[in-house]
């Protein structure tokens, strides 16, 4: 049976990160949850007591989550798992997008993680372990049309997270970047977009019509794949999560492969030859 543990999770409020906060108290762990609204986690406070401290966190303000993550390790006195789930989508097509919005979603989704780890990592290496756990998303990996700022985001959250998984592996600190793909969250209703250029419209139907019901699943059954990843002793360093994920990446890493292979003879010469000296 696997230690106890203790979580710091973002966005504990909804979603996924809900899920897995109330997943971890249910089997004993104990976790910092950090939430724009404390009021929203009162039903687990009174059901889990002192497992569950609750933080309020605007993650945007970097100052505010090194306090945050400082008071967790204090009042608990170790920390194990660190899942940076805060976040939110703003989706539209490249030409819409607004440029102060899409850097207020940057603000979230990419520097809010990054202060989250920045904050956390001094006490994981003193620790000599831990687990980081970013929430990237399908839209990580594969870039929609459409998909605007959200899926830009997620893709920095995947090369920042596998950076840093090969600067932290000494240090005995894991990273495992979570990819999810459609789930019934509500992630909907915190999803933004730009006022809409007709001329987009097509597409946008398009990839619309392209969702399809039976993908979409159901967020509490995840809570066993993450709480089976933080307890590996190898965690992978990419977890895709639903049964319709693999096969899209998968597709799409075909298609990429497909592509390189086809213009391989003229990469092969954009290297030149050798200069002598």
């Amino acid at each position: 049976m696997a230690l106890s543990k203790v979580w710091f999770v973002t966005g504990a409020s909804r979603g996924f990160g809900r899920v897995w906060t109330e997943a971890a108290l249910k089997r004993g762990d104990q976790v910092a949850a950090a939430v724009r609204n404390p009021a929203s986690l009162d039903e687990l406070v009174e059901a889990y007591g002192d497992s569950l401290l609750v933080l309020p966190l605007d993650v945007t303000d970097r100052d505010a989550v090194f306090d945050a993550v400082g008071r967790a390790h204090a009042h608990f006195r170790h920390l194990d798992v660190i899942v940076c789930n805060a976040g939110y989508g703003y989706m539209g097509a490249i030409e819409e997008l607004e440029h102060e919005q899409v850097k207020a979603n940057f603000d979230t989704n990419v520097f809010g993680t990054l202060s989250v780890v920045q904050a956390a990592l001094p006490i994981l290496r003193a620790q000599g372990s831990g687990h980081v756990l970013t929430v990237s998303s399908i839209g990580g990996v594969i870039g929609f049309p459409t998909g605007g700022s959200y899926t830009a985001s997620k893709f920095v959250i995947e090369a920042m997270s596998e950076a840093l998984a090969g600067e932290v592996a000494g240090f005995g600190i894991k990273v495992t970047i979570v990819e999810p793909g459609q789930f019934a969250t509500g992630f909907n209703a915190s999803v933004r977009s730009p006022l809409a250029m007709p001329a987009y419209d097509p597409i946008r139907q398009a990839i619309r019509a392209s969702f399809k019901p039976e993908d979409v699943g159901d967020p509490k059954a995840t809570a066993a794949a993450i709480l089976e990843a933080v307890d590996a002793d190898q965690p992978p360093l990419r977890l895709a999560l639903g049964s319709a994920t693999l096969a899209k990446i998968r597709a799409t890493y075909a298609a990429r492969l497909g592509n390189w292979d086809t213009w391989e003879a003229v990469s092969n010469a954009a290297q030149g030859g050798r200069q002598s000296s």
